[in-house]
């Protein structure tokens, strides 16, 4: 099943506020939010704000290194 990203804008919570809303046939699964400079060498990576259905058993809580990586 392909995934799809949306860009979208989250609120602010320690600079970090670039997201992607990520969609898997049509239903929205996860918020990926781009973790800001407050999370030091973290910082830049991507981390899984929320899961939704599937994507609450499936994917775990790391960060991952950029999208292509999140959506491995």
């Amino acid at each position: 099943m392909s995934l799809r990203l949306e860009p979208v804008q989250v609120a602010p919570r320690g600079g970090d506020t670039d997201g992607r809303l990520v969609f898997a046939g049509g239903y929205l699964v996860a918020v990926l939010v781009r973790l800001g400079e407050g999370h030091g060498e973290e910082a830049g990576r991507w981390f899984v704000e929320a899961g939704f259905g599937l994507a609450v058993t499936v994917l775990k809580p790391p960060t991952f290194v950029d999208l292509d990586e999140a959506q491995a």
